[in-house]
């Protein structure tokens, strides 16, 4: 696993990152896996949202988006800090896209009906760690909410 995941960066024969969409698409999802597990319960439930948002985000079949998920949860579990995933985020994204993510994190945390505390500090965290003003991620929280069906508190 650990080889699988170093080949996301080393670079390839022209000397470019390899595969920078899956860079792109790994950091995204342990950002997902660090706010789903940031309440203590992580489960099935957690983690078949993470794969339906990556799957719809960004174009992959069930099957990779699943191993799209359990490679960022080896990534996750393997480290305390934020920066490698958000750095790539804010490096490789645009604003707008950042925003997306912002969204699909606010969808993931509400999918339980509830915003535990713990939650609401790693997104304001990631925001800013990404560089989304909290106007937008104000906007992306109501949009995740209404795509939920949940009222606005």
């Amino acid at each position: 696993m650990l080889r699988k995941l170093m080949t996301f960066f080393q670079p390839d024969e022209s000397g470019a990152a390899s595969r920078p969409g899956n860079t792109l698409h790994l950091a995204a999802a342990g950002l997902l896996v660090e706010a789903a597990t940031a309440d203590d319960s992580y489960g099935a439930t957690e983690r078949a949202t993470i794969a339906t948002l990556c799957r719809e985000r960004f174009g992959l079949s069930a099957a990779e988006a699943e191993e799209l998920v359990a490679e960022a949860e080896e990534q996750a579990k393997d480290t305390n800090e934020l920066y490698g995933f958000t750095r790539t985020v804010r490096e490789q994204m645009p604003p707008e896209e950042r925003v997306q993510i912002i969204e699909m994190l606010w969808e993931l945390v509400y999918a339980d009906g509830t915003l535990h505390d713990y939650e609401a500090n790693l997104l304001r965290r990631i925001c800013g760690l990404i560089y989304v003003p909290d106007r937008d991620s104000g906007a992306a929280r109501k949009r995740a909410m209404a795509k939920l069906g949940l009222a606005d508190a």
